[in-house]
């Protein structure tokens, strides 16, 4: 009740601020430090508020940004909405870089080859089947209707490696909420991680192939060097950074959340300027520091926590706040439809891989529930699309956004079920409970 207090006083505070502004006729209005402020604090108290009714924090920061924005209650002008996209490249360094974090040979390769089997089947099937489909439906879709051929049949590909995706950060908040542990959650956090890194490395092949297909790429041997460029160039940059990253931890390990962020800012802003992909350079430089040189202790873990939080917030309050609700309106059918296809896909595909790579049990027939969600990354390869093809991508973008506003509603209710259903919720705690009994157990009497 008092966080609804305090969100409802930030409100009108905010609101009445933009209103004097505006009534006094100022140019530009509120600056980028109210825009900013007001969003860290309003945004994070209404992804506490659904995190109350179970639902992930980021539906939370998404749902302010559109109700606050300029296309709804307008206390955000289109000015303030725009300076929160200040830290849009940052935020898709972090997420990357968090996911690579999430990627631990060693604690993965017992079933590294079942899991990867299954992943790469799933992949395969829906990518293949989305394409088709996108492509035979282009003329309808509300993107570039008018785009035909060589061009129709990559844009096809694109919006189906983006529609693909996963979210390992919805995945991961849904079992620390959960306290859950087993192998269903092995197996859903294996999947969505691995999915991860091979749908970034499909994204940059896609948007390679869209780039020639529209005439803004090179051709000939020149896509086959811009591509070795941008896919090893990227992972040699983040392996680099991530490993003075590390080394900085292990022999320093002072103010980290800093320089966290410096190296998001370095990957994001350096290796773009480069020609290096953030994205995969930020991964590659968080599979370098959990499985070259891990650092010890928690001080990663809680710089993460510190760090990542805030710009997460103004990513997501900004992704919200900067969608045309007109471009919402036109989409919504279409995201219903075809959410509804990749959740079927999902479902008869994990099967599928399942088989092939010999998986049986529990886990691997629940596993498709926790796939549902889209999150960050998904988001930030929009965003992406959107800033190099403006004329079509903010269409695209809309579409995407209002995906993963289904998705992160519905999946992670669907992965918390199926935790439950599979006996894993709490499991966590009872682990540790006998991790901390052991001792005393073998105890002389």
């Amino acid at each position: 009740m008092m966080r609804l207090l305090a969100l409802v006083i930030i409100l009108a505070t905010t609101a009445a601020v933009t209103s004097v502004a505006a009534t006094a006729g100022r140019a530009g209005g509120p600056g980028t430090a109210l825009a900013i402020g007001f969003a860290l604090i309003a945004a994070s108290l209404t992804g506490e508020l659904f995190e109350r009714f179970r639902l992930p924090r980021i539906s939370g920061y998404l749902f302010f940004g559109v109700v606050c924005g300029p296309y709804a209650g307008a206390i955000l002008t289109p000015a303030m909405a725009r300076e929160l996209q200040v830290v849009n490249g940052v935020a898709i360094a972090l997420i990357a870089f968090i996911a690579g974090l999430e990627i631990n040979f060693v604690r993965l390769r017992p079933q590294l080859r079942a899991m990867l089997t299954m992943g790469g089947v799933m992949l395969g099937l829906m990518w293949l089947t989305l394409s088709v489909l996108f492509f035979v439906a282009w003329p309808w879709l509300p993107i570039a209707p008018e785009i035909d051929g060589l061009a129709r049949a990559a844009m096809a590909a694109l919006v189906a490696t983006v529609t693909v995706s996963f979210s390992p950060t919805v995945s991961i908040a849904v079992i620390t909420e959960s306290r859950a542990r087993g192998p269903l959650c092995e197996l859903v956090l294996a999947l969505v991680v691995l999915a991860d890194l091979m749908l970034i490395l499909l994204f940059t092949l896609s948007m390679e192939s869209v780039r020639f297909a529209l005439g803004s790429g090179q051709a000939g041997h020149g896509i086959l060097s811009g591509l070795a460029w941008e896919i090893f160039g990227s992972f040699a940059f983040g392996g680099i950074v991530g490993a003075c990253f590390a080394f900085y931890l292990r022999y320093v390990g002072r103010e980290v959340t800093v320089v966290l962020l410096g190296v998001a800012v370095l990957l994001s802003q350096v290796g773009g300027a480069l020609h290096f992909e953030p994205l995969l350079a930020a991964l590659g430089a968080g599979l370098v520091v959990e499985n070259i040189a891990p650092p010890e202790g928690d001080a990663l873990r809680l710089a993460v926590e510190r760090g990542a939080l805030p710009v997460l917030v103004l990513f997501f309050a900004a992704a919200g706040a900067n969608l045309h609700l007109g471009a919402l309106a036109s989409v919504g059918l279409f995201a219903v439809a075809i959410s509804a296809i990749r959740m079927a896909l999902i479902h008869g595909t994990a099967r599928a891989g399942a088989r092939v790579a010999g998986l049986t049990g529990e886990a691997p027939s629940l596993a498709w529930m926790g796939l549902v969600s889209q999150a960050g990354v998904t988001l930030g390869l929009a965003i992406l699309i959107n800033a190099e093809f403006p004329d079509w991508g903010g269409r695209l973008y809309a579409l995407i956004v209002s995906m993963i506003t289904l998705h992160e509603t519905i999946g992670p209710i669907l992965f918390r079920s199926a935790l439950v259903r599979a006996g894993e919720v709490g499991r966590m705690d009872l682990h540790e409970h006998a991790e901390r009994r052991t001792p005393n157990a073998e105890a002389p009497a």
